[in-house]
């Protein structure tokens, strides 16, 4: 059985300047959320074998603070499904990639709807929440854990 953790982007700088939404940067609290996200996915074992990431700048600084925090490496994709791209085609990528354990890094509401789809979960992924999925052969879900970022970080 293959697995899922869906991460939503931490959270963004409105008033960073930038041109349009996909160019819009992570903020301070952002920044120390992805960081946190990374340590958390090291420390309990959870480092994917593949990640998937939307094209936007704050899914990408999200990872690649992740990533350098937690000191992990993965194969990493950029996938413009994750940003431009409906639920049905984030539910693809997550079924399709049969990694071990794939990261699909993404934004919100595509990310919930799609947990939602595949679990029968009602929940919202809060900025830098991870929710790891357990796929089934007929790509249904067993939702595994939530974990909200307020979890991992100092407040």
């Amino acid at each position: 059985m293959s697995a899922v953790i869906f991460l939503r982007h931490a959270k963004s700088d409105w008033h960073a300047g930038a041109s349009n939404d996909i160019e819009r940067p992570l903020n301070k609290r952002g920044r120390q959320a992805a960081a946190a996200v990374g340590i958390f996915l090291a420390e309990s074992g959870h480092v994917p074998d593949l990640v998937l990431c939307s094209p936007a700048t704050r899914t990408l600084q999200t990872l690649e603070l992740a990533m350098k925090a937690g000191g992990w490496t993965s194969p990493t994709e950029t996938a413009d499904e994750l940003y431009y791209g409906s639920v049905n085609q984030m539910i693809a990528l997550a079924c399709q990639r049969r990694a071990p354990v794939t990261m699909l890094v993404g934004h919100e509401p595509t990310t919930s709807t799609a947990i939602g789809r595949l679990t029968g979960a009602e929940l919202r992924m809060p900025t830098a929440a991870l929710a790891r999925v357990s796929l089934n052969p007929d790509n249904t879900g067993q939702l595994d854990w939530l974990i909200p970022p307020r979890l991992l970080t100092d407040r």
